[in-house]
């Protein structure tokens, strides 16, 4: 490129464009974003898909488990993002709650994300939700799964525990993971989420499926990865060992803004370059 000029416009991110890059082996790169502000700087760093994550509930909230989000909030924060215009796949995180009723209700509350912005959405569980997953795509609205350790199974897990480790049909067994992938696919889904489990069975998992694999914690085998945009920049009180910290965001912070209580109170600032006349 000639110094100067400015890149060329990236185009816009669709979710046939998962099944091209799967075709061509490239790999997606997904991040979270809760906001119109973080949503337009991951945007501009070339990512291709934002999920508005139910761990809103976690990281901007406070609370303890993502299973407190409710739709109302999750259409908040998606309507947020979609403001931000990005160039990357918007995909909606369904909370707890507001699609294991019913299909009628995942229906309902997969419209309600795709009215605030959202082009695809996103359910946990693999064969207990495959009916949903159909009934959901039917009505011509994407969906991307979410195997393996999914969060609002936090109370059936005993925590966040890796799955996968055993044999077994049970949930969260390795093989019912097997059968959870293949449901998902076949139920329609754009592409399937694999949470915490064993790296070499992400990768079976990949091989098996069509659809892209998107890992978090689940190793280098997966078709794409995505991570908590707060664990990467290093605003997160906890440290995982499946996240990896790419900038020090939290220490920027806390010494511009004392630098700042610092000139506040020793009248330094606002000074007369930083005032009306």
């Amino acid at each position: 490129m000639i110094a100067g000029q400015s890149s060329p416009e990236r185009r816009k991110v669709t979710v046939p464009d998962l099944a091209r890059f799967q075709e061509e082996g490239r790999r997606i790169a997904m991040i979270t974003a809760y906001d119109a502000t973080f949503a337009r700087l991951v945007d501009r760093a070339g990512v291709d898909m934002i999920l508005v994550g139910d761990s809103a509930a976690t990281v901007i909230q406070g609370e303890r488990t993502t299973i407190p989000a409710d739709l109302a909030e999750m259409e908040y924060h998606v309507r947020c993002v979609a403001r931000a215009h990005p160039r990357a796949l918007i995909v909606g995180d369904l909370p707890f709650g507001s699609y294991q009723v019913s299909s009628e209700q995942a229906i309902a509350s997969s419209i309600a994300l795709i009215k605030s912005g959202a082009e695809a959405v996103k359910l946990e569980g693999g064969i207990t939700m495959a009916e949903t997953i159909a009934a959901i795509t039917r009505c011509d609205i994407p969906v991307i799964g979410h195997i393996g350790l999914t969060p609002q199974s936090f109370h059936r897990m005993g925590g966040h525990r890796v799955q996968g480790r055993q044999a077994g049909l049970e949930a969260g067994g390795r093989d019912r993971l097997l059968q959870d992938a293949g449901a998902v696919e076949a139920a329609g889904a754009c592409a399937v989420v694999i949470e915490g489990v064993p790296h070499d069975l992400a990768t079976e998992i990949t091989e098996k499926l069509t659809i892209p694999t998107i890992g978090i914690g689940a190793g280098p085998g997966c078709s794409g990865q995505v991570l908590v945009l707060h664990d990467v920049l290093g605003l997160s009180e906890c440290r995982y060992r499946f996240a990896k910290q790419y900038a020090d965001i939290a220490s920027i912070v806390v010494d511009a803004t004392r630098t700042y209580v610092d000139e506040v109170r020793d009248g330094a600032w606002p000074d007369l370059e930083h005032s009306f006349s």
